[in-house]
Protein backbone atom coordinates (compact mmCIF):
# COMPACT_ATOMS: atom_id res chain seq x y z
CA UNK A 1 0.00 0.00 0.00
CA UNK A 2 1.44 3.16 -1.13
CA UNK A 3 1.95 6.35 1.28
CA UNK A 4 -1.12 8.27 -0.49
CA UNK A 5 -3.06 4.91 -0.22
CA UNK A 6 -2.30 4.71 3.43
CA UNK A 7 -3.56 8.54 4.02
CA UNK A 8 -6.27 8.33 2.68
CA UNK A 9 -7.27 5.24 4.03
CA UNK A 10 -6.40 6.95 7.90
CA UNK A 11 -8.20 10.16 6.75
CA UNK A 12 -11.62 7.59 5.74
CA UNK A 13 -11.47 6.36 9.23
CA UNK A 14 -10.57 8.92 11.27
CA UNK A 15 -13.39 11.34 9.20
CA UNK A 16 -16.00 9.07 9.90
CA UNK A 17 -14.55 9.03 13.47
CA UNK A 18 -15.17 12.39 13.73
CA UNK A 19 -19.05 12.41 11.68
CA UNK A 20 -20.20 9.32 14.44
CA UNK A 21 -18.44 11.03 17.70
CA UNK A 22 -19.18 14.78 17.48
CA UNK A 23 -22.45 14.33 15.72
CA UNK A 24 -23.26 11.89 18.93
CA UNK A 25 -22.42 14.54 21.10
CA UNK A 26 -24.28 16.99 19.18
CA UNK A 27 -27.29 14.47 19.27
CA UNK A 28 -26.69 14.25 22.85
CA UNK A 29 -26.64 17.90 23.67
CA UNK A 30 -29.08 19.22 21.28
CA UNK A 31 -32.12 16.62 21.50
CA UNK A 32 -31.16 13.64 24.16
CA UNK A 33 -30.67 16.72 27.22
CA UNK A 34 -33.27 19.02 26.08
CA UNK A 35 -35.44 16.58 25.59
CA UNK A 36 -34.98 14.56 29.35
CA UNK A 37 -35.30 18.45 31.03
CA UNK A 38 -39.16 17.75 29.78
CA UNK A 39 -39.39 15.07 31.63
CA UNK A 40 -40.57 15.85 35.12
CA UNK A 41 -40.17 12.80 37.11
CA UNK A 42 -36.18 12.80 38.42
CA UNK A 43 -35.93 9.10 38.19
CA UNK A 44 -37.70 8.45 34.85
CA UNK A 45 -35.32 10.95 33.76
CA UNK A 46 -31.97 9.64 35.24
CA UNK A 47 -33.33 6.15 34.03
CA UNK A 48 -33.68 6.99 31.01
CA UNK A 49 -30.22 8.96 30.01
CA UNK A 50 -28.51 6.54 31.47
CA UNK A 51 -29.82 3.58 29.19
CA UNK A 52 -29.93 6.09 26.17
CA UNK A 53 -26.43 7.92 26.94
CA UNK A 54 -24.77 4.74 28.42
CA UNK A 55 -25.21 3.19 24.90
CA UNK A 56 -23.59 5.70 22.86
CA UNK A 57 -21.13 6.14 25.90
CA UNK A 58 -20.25 2.80 24.69
CA UNK A 59 -19.99 3.54 20.82
CA UNK A 60 -18.04 6.61 21.55
CA UNK A 61 -15.06 5.03 23.41
CA UNK A 62 -14.62 3.16 20.27
CA UNK A 63 -15.33 5.66 18.06
CA UNK A 64 -13.04 7.92 19.33
CA UNK A 65 -10.35 5.67 20.20
CA UNK A 66 -10.38 4.80 16.36
CA UNK A 67 -10.28 8.72 15.67
CA UNK A 68 -7.44 9.82 17.73
CA UNK A 69 -5.68 6.32 16.71
CA UNK A 70 -5.80 7.37 12.90
CA UNK A 71 -5.05 10.79 13.76
CA UNK A 72 -1.98 10.24 15.41
CA UNK A 73 -0.84 7.72 12.39
CA UNK A 74 -1.80 10.22 9.89
CA UNK A 75 0.63 12.93 11.39
CA UNK A 76 2.87 9.83 11.49
CA UNK A 77 2.91 9.20 7.98
CA UNK A 78 3.70 12.82 7.28
CA UNK A 79 6.02 13.46 9.67
CA UNK A 80 3.80 16.12 10.60
CA UNK A 81 4.84 16.39 14.54
CA UNK A 82 6.37 19.57 13.92
CA UNK A 83 2.95 21.10 13.46
CA UNK A 84 2.17 21.13 17.15
CA UNK A 85 5.11 24.03 17.17
CA UNK A 86 3.39 26.23 14.97
CA UNK A 87 0.40 28.36 15.39
CA UNK A 88 -0.67 27.98 11.74
CA UNK A 89 -1.80 24.60 12.71
CA UNK A 90 -3.35 25.67 16.10
CA UNK A 91 -6.46 23.30 14.88
CA UNK A 92 -4.41 20.48 15.50
CA UNK A 93 -4.09 21.66 18.81
CA UNK A 94 -7.65 21.97 19.55
CA UNK A 95 -8.22 18.39 17.60
CA UNK A 96 -6.05 16.93 19.83
CA UNK A 97 -7.36 19.09 23.36
CA UNK A 98 -10.77 17.52 22.61
CA UNK A 99 -9.58 13.82 22.29
CA UNK A 100 -7.67 14.23 24.98
CA UNK A 101 -10.86 15.42 27.39
CA UNK A 102 -13.51 12.99 25.32
CA UNK A 103 -10.63 10.25 26.22
CA UNK A 104 -10.26 11.00 29.57
CA UNK A 105 -13.95 11.19 30.46
CA UNK A 106 -15.10 8.64 28.79
CA UNK A 107 -11.80 6.16 29.86
CA UNK A 108 -11.14 7.74 33.20
CA UNK A 109 -13.47 9.53 34.60
CA UNK A 110 -16.54 8.39 33.79
CA UNK A 111 -15.87 4.80 34.84
CA UNK A 112 -14.02 5.96 37.65
CA UNK A 113 -16.17 8.16 39.10
CA UNK A 114 -18.30 10.32 37.32
CA UNK A 115 -21.01 8.00 36.54
CA UNK A 116 -21.51 7.29 40.76
CA UNK A 117 -21.44 11.53 40.31
CA UNK A 118 -24.22 11.73 38.12
CA UNK A 119 -26.48 8.99 40.13
CA UNK A 120 -25.66 11.00 43.59
CA UNK A 121 -26.50 14.79 42.09
CA UNK A 122 -29.33 13.81 40.47
CA UNK A 123 -30.97 11.75 43.46
CA UNK A 124 -30.52 15.37 45.19
CA UNK A 125 -31.34 17.64 42.41
CA UNK A 126 -32.15 16.26 39.26
CA UNK A 127 -33.17 20.08 37.24
CA UNK A 128 -29.76 21.40 38.88
CA UNK A 129 -27.86 18.50 37.96
CA UNK A 130 -29.13 18.26 34.23
CA UNK A 131 -28.72 21.72 33.71
CA UNK A 132 -24.97 21.23 34.66
CA UNK A 133 -24.64 18.31 32.31
CA UNK A 134 -26.18 20.04 29.72
CA UNK A 135 -24.20 23.40 29.49
CA UNK A 136 -20.58 20.75 30.06
CA UNK A 137 -22.00 19.22 26.85
CA UNK A 138 -22.77 22.89 25.06
CA UNK A 139 -19.18 24.03 26.66
CA UNK A 140 -18.13 20.66 24.82
CA UNK A 141 -19.51 20.10 21.26
CA UNK A 142 -18.59 24.06 20.74
CA UNK A 143 -15.29 23.70 21.42
CA UNK A 144 -15.72 20.37 19.29
CA UNK A 145 -16.94 21.94 16.10
CA UNK A 146 -14.48 25.02 16.65
CA UNK A 147 -11.60 21.37 16.07
CA UNK A 148 -13.71 20.76 13.06
CA UNK A 149 -14.38 23.56 11.60
CA UNK A 150 -10.69 24.46 11.91
CA UNK A 151 -9.64 21.05 10.90
CA UNK A 152 -11.33 21.49 7.56
CA UNK A 153 -10.38 25.00 6.76
CA UNK A 154 -6.33 24.34 7.93
CA UNK A 155 -6.28 21.10 6.04
CA UNK A 156 -7.49 23.00 2.94
CA UNK A 157 -4.92 26.18 2.95
CA UNK A 158 -7.37 28.32 5.26
CA UNK A 159 -4.78 30.87 7.32
CA UNK A 160 -5.23 33.51 9.24
CA UNK A 161 -2.94 36.56 9.42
Amino acid sequence: MTLVDQLALARIIHILGVVLWIGGVAFVTTVLLVSLRQIHDGEERVSLFEQLEGRFAFQARIVTLFTGLSGFYMLHLLNGWERYHLFQFWWIHLMTLVWVIFSVVLFLLEPLFLHRWFREQAKRDSDRTFRRIHRMHRILLTISLLAVAGAVGGSHGLTFP
